[in-house]
């Protein structure tokens, strides 16, 4: 299936200059919005006690639209409405089954393992109960026996990771809401109002209300709760982005950047939550989108000037990541995470002047990296907080954190008591950590890539180096790590561009440094269409 459903609504398609697109230059697009799904609130009804308060604007009211039989049922109320979840006992014990092929800290390692399950004549999805997950597509496999002849095959060719998860299910969640008095129940619930804005709040104080604009869809997920889907026209739902990502003070252009980007990455990551029935998520799996309780005047124009404009390569949106800040150097795709490399995700020094050399000071060389990351001064991150870190962890909270890391995994790892030693073992041109070495009492594994983030509590990204501490007593106390950057440090730097746009450079020359090769277009039927891994077995 392709994920591009406004083709035949664009008909316009211009490249721009990319060194002089400016506010001023840039032309109208009249062509109608597209509409994205957004889970804003994924797991409604995982405990039992759970609540959603909607309520409309002042004046305003809310339409309930639900399916009763073959009867579609139809409310109206100016005052909020409470969903509420309540444990339902079911008749006989239900089985929830589900064959895992493996766990991942994010959607794009998860994808490309999908990528190589289909590629072995698996049918698979990708999911996301807390970690990432691919599972065996259940509708394929969907029997008990089905399943469990997956699992014999799979670990008679020696794989031994995916496992049966089996959950024997008592009681569901049921929701309800009241209205006049009557209390009323269903599973699938259309929340409309006549002003398209409406609050949502899951907590007890008023103060955490969000205003969400469009419509709100209650519907069941694929874990045995519901999802709440704000469905929101893609120009409306970037001005609930932009303030939460790149905030609202950050000059002009590189709001302008953020826009562009943020609309590109919307565009091309509608088929993380196919499983769940909506698009994307509301936090950092996807990108942070919270309402329109903080919107403002300079973040609305940023997105306003760059309508309908996204980034291209070879007339296919690009795969558009960003990150707070890289440290002083931008990453491969394949740094971070496996698949292909994408040929406008390379690393860039992230500097307005040519303070580093990679290409004669490779940042792999463990000296190499050392001297960059003691270099402070002269990027264009070089004044924010997390641009150098360094942390100090002892090994009882190493050994803590990894072991929960590992356990999480399935991983038979994790029954280690000790560890001995620690030690990159493999970076990457960009210095990212590509594979580190644990020595335990059970025996030597490699963490690789971005599992690094998740198994110790202390690295803010994987561009830093280990240096073991004693503390003035016999053997390891801990290890410092001494490091750069906030995030994976692919594709486009959010501080790095807020001081490139302070430097005077255009939202256009931003992005052209950060993503080299690239094209600025305004949507149209020429972009081709980004395909889905299930479109494609190639999966592009």
């Amino acid at each position: 299936m392709k994920i591009f459903f406004w083709r035949s609504s664009y008909k316009i398609l211009t490249t721009f200059c990319l060194l002089g697109l400016t506010a001023a230059s840039t032309p109208v697009n009249n062509n109608p919005d597209v509409e994205l799904k957004i889970g804003i609130v994924q797991r409604f009804g995982s405990t039992p006690t759970a609540k959603l308060k909607l309520t409309p604007t002042k004046g305003d009211r809310l339409k309930l639209k639900w399916q009763q039989g073959h009867q579609q049922q139809t409310l109206v109320t100016a005052n909020p409405i409470q969903l509420e979840t309540v444990m339902e006992t079911l008749p006989q014990a239900k089985v929830q089954e589900v064959v895992v092929l493996g766990n991942y800290r994010t959607f794009e390692t998860a994808e490309d393992s999908a990528r190589n399950w289909r590629s072995q004549g698996i049918e698979v999805e990708i999911a996301q109960p807390e970690r990432w997950q691919v599972w065996a597509k259940r509708d394929v496999y969907s029997s008990p026996l089905l399943r469990r002849l997956l699992l014999q095959n799979i670990q008679k060719s020696g794989q031994k990771l995916p496992y049966l998860d089996t959950q024997i299910l008592q009681q569901v969640p049921q929701v309800s809401w009241e209205i006049n008095g009557k209390r009323y129940s269903n599973n699938y619930l259309e929340i409309t109002s006549n002003k398209n804005l409406i609050r949502v709040n899951n907590s007890e104080k008023p103060e955490n209300a969000r205003l969400y604009p469009g419509r709100l869809n209650l519907q069941p997920n694929a874990y045995g709760s519901y999802s709440l889907v704000n469905q929101v026209a893609l120009e409306t739902y970037l001005r609930g982005v932009l303030p939460y990502e790149i905030g609202t003070r950050a000059p002009q252009a590189s709001l302008e950047a953020q826009a562009i980007i943020a609309r590109t990455y919307a565009l091309r990551n509608v088929r993380r939550f196919e499983v769940d029935n909506y698009q994307l998520c509301a936090d950092t799996h996807c990108q942070v989108y919270d309402g329109l309780n903080g919107v403002a005047k300079t973040t609305d124009q940023a997105i306003a000037a760059t309508r309908g404009m996204v980034l291209t390569h070879n007339n296919e949106l690009v795969d558009a990541l960003y990150s707070s800040t890289t440290g002083g150097v931008t990453a491969y795709f394949s740094d971070v995470w496996n698949g292909e490399d994408r040929p406008y995700l390379r690393p860039v020094v992230d500097a307005a002047t040519n303070i580093w050399d990679i290409s004669k000071n490779n940042l792999a060389d463990e000296n190499n990296l050392r001297q960059f990351i003691n270099l402070k001064q002269g990027f264009n991150e070089s004044k924010w907080d997390v641009f150098r870190w360094s942390k100090q962890t002892s090994l009882e909270d190493i050994t803590k954190d990894l072991q929960k890391f590992l356990r999480a995994k399935k991983s038979p790892y994790s029954k280690f008591k000790t560890i001995e030693a620690m030690a990159v073992t493999k970076r990457s041109n960009s210095g990212r950590i590509l594979e580190l070495a644990v020595k335990t009492d059970i025996g030597v594994f490699t963490l690789h890539k971005d599992e690094v983030r998740s198994a110790f509590a202390a690295p803010r990204s994987t561009l830093f180096y280990l240096q073991p501490l004693n503390k003035g007593t016999p053997g390891i106390w801990g290890y410092a790590f001494i490091g750069g950057g906030l995030g994976h440090g692919v594709g486009l730097s959010q501080t790095g561009a807020q001081n490139l746009a302070k430097l005077g450079w255009p939202s256009a020359k931003i992005l052209q440094f950060y993503y080299p090769g690239t094209e600025l277009k305004i949507l149209g039927n020429e972009i081709q269409p980004f395909l889905t891994s299930s479109d494609s077995k190639t999966g592009r």
